[in-house]
């Protein structure tokens, strides 16, 4: 657990200051400088590229997370384990892009005519987007097998988003037109890809010569049959994180897109500190399933679940309680239309943070079958609660079939490990962390809004910190934070 919370705080600290860029991205520089409808391309294009990606790596992220630990240290390079990482995938890529091309008419015919002919002239960006972003990813299951995540983290929290800001501001002062802008945003994606494989080879991990001993370690056949699976599983996850902003551009517009994914972003800040210590809790289980120490899996589970409930409910309020003063920001009333949305998303993701690590342990596991399952049986969902809901509901009902698809994936998953290997996320401790947060939400809502929005933003904040921090403090509800409140008096009261 050592080096999973050291490497976790760690890339918790990228994480936020990415947020910090992120948000100052969101908030003040694309909405400003982009129209709806080009907001609402760029989201298009973005996904277009990652279900791309997706199909070109058939898996191999997943499956080289799972199975790197057979290979680790056999050698010098691992058994020529990287080679056989990325030489399937890049051959998938090359088929990917080709349907891709030949797929075109198909994608364009399902939306109208006006936002068609807008997206039309930069669908070959996509293609390569999903090049980039394949070979990123699978670089970075490579540093996360090798416990080497923090520079991936600020390739991708930090460098990526400034990168697009440069963008973003450079098409702003009309150094770039839009077409320009959005290769640009590519090459945001394919900087990020080529420094990973720069570090790689600057701690000496960058092994490219493929060896025979990479067969013998592992049958291929059983890492194609793993990946497969993954494969199924990571589309179906992409439909459920994605398709509720791409439905809403093709059965609404681009310019609800736009909203649709400006509302995304905003609530896309609770989910950081989960993906932070994620990034390091995949490999860490990939371990605890090899040495079969369920004892250990089981109180990392609830650790884990402990910490993402202290901060989510945290985050979730401050943002919740906050939006006017967010969307006051942007000074486009239009975007406001969104707020609806962000509460139902940030209700969703907050569920999903909470059930902890389940999704991992569940892929990781030998019946790994069972997830996708799950994962292809909810996907549907999402999708037929969208079809549904998007013209009934508009924004809202795209937000409310995504909370309903997270909170039912995840229930179930956490039933399944618990039904499965008797492992459960919840302790003691987990409903006074609940109390606490509601009674320091109502403590925050509670007083009104004054005239000026910062002075509100203060207010509400400064309630929400000091309530919920001494109401964690005093029931004992995370030992986690009380060490660290300890830690933090000790070393500037040294003497109290």
């Amino acid at each position: 657990m050592g080096i999973v919370l050291r490497q976790g705080i760690r890339n918790t600290l990228i994480s936020y200051v990415g947020l910090a860029i992120g948000f100052a991205n969101t908030i003040f520089v694309l909405p400003r400088l982009l129209t709806t409808s080009q907001l609402g391309l760029v989201g298009v294009l973005v996904f277009l590229a990652t279900v791309g990606a997706q199909f070109g790596m058939f898996g191999f992220a997943s499956a080289g997370l799972r199975y790197f630990p057979y290979f680790r240290n056999q050698g010098r390079n691992h058994a020529g384990f990287l080679p056989l990482l990325l030489g399937l995938p890049l051959l998938g890529y090359l088929l990917v892009a080709v349907l891709m091309a030949v797929g075109q008419p198909l994608v364009l015919h399902w939306y109208k005519s006006s936002d068609a002919a807008l997206i039309a002239p930069h669908y070959g960006v996509a293609i390569g987007l999903a090049g980039v972003i394949m070979l990123g990813a699978l670089q970075d299951a490579y540093l996360k097998s090798l416990f080497h995540t923090s520079f991936a983290s600020f390739c991708q929290e930090i460098l990526l988003r400034l990168l697009i800001v440069a963008a973003a501001l450079a098409y702003g002062a009309h150094y770039l037109t839009f077409a320009g802008f959005v290769v640009a945003y590519a090459g945001a994606y394919a900087v990020v890809a080529l420094l990973l494989a720069v570090y790689l080879a600057a701690i000496g991990e960058l092994h490219l010569r493929p060896t025979r001993a990479a067969l013998r370690i592992k049958p291929l056949g059983e890492m194609l049959a793993f990946g497969g699976f993954a494969l199924l599983s990571n589309i179906s996850g992409t439909v459920l994180l994605q398709v509720d902003n791409v439905m809403v551009s093709a059965k609404l517009s681009l310019a609800a897109g736009g909203i649709y994914l400006l509302a995304t972003n905003v609530s896309t800040a609770l989910t950081l500190p989960f993906r932070a210590l994620n990034k390091t809790a995949f490999s860490l289980i990939a371990e605890y399933w090899k040495e079969s120490d369920m004892a250990q899996m089981g109180l990392f589970y609830q650790r884990v679940t402990r910490i993402n409930t202290l901060l989510g409910c945290y985050l979730a309020l401050g943002i919740g309680l906050n939006l006017n003063f967010i969307f006051g920001l942007i000074h486009k009333p239009e975007y406001a239309a969104g707020a609806g949305a962000v509460l139902l998303l940030l209700a969703g993701r907050l569920f999903d943070g909470i059930t902890g690590v389940n999704g991992t342990i569940v892929v990781t596991s030998p019946r790994y079958r069972y997830d996708l399952g799950f994962n292809v049986s909810l996907a549907l969902l999402i999708v037929g609660l969208n079809w549904v809901l998007i013209p009934r509901y508009g924004l809202e009902g795209a937000a409310l079939a995504y909370c309903a698809a997270l909170v039912g994936i995840n229930t179930l998953r956490t039933w399944f490990v618990w039904h499965n290997y008797r492992l459960q996320p919840f302790d003691s401790r987990f409903p006074r962390i609940l109390l606490v947060a509601a009674v320091a939400g109502v403590a925050a809502w509670a007083p009104p809004e004054l005239p000026n929005i910062w002075l509100t933003l203060l207010m509400r904040g400064g309630v929400l910190t000091l309530v919920y921090g001494l109401g964690i403090l005093l029931t004992n509800a995370a030992p986690e934070a009380v060490a660290l409140w300890a830690s933090l008096r000790h070393r500037f009261f040294p003497a109290a």
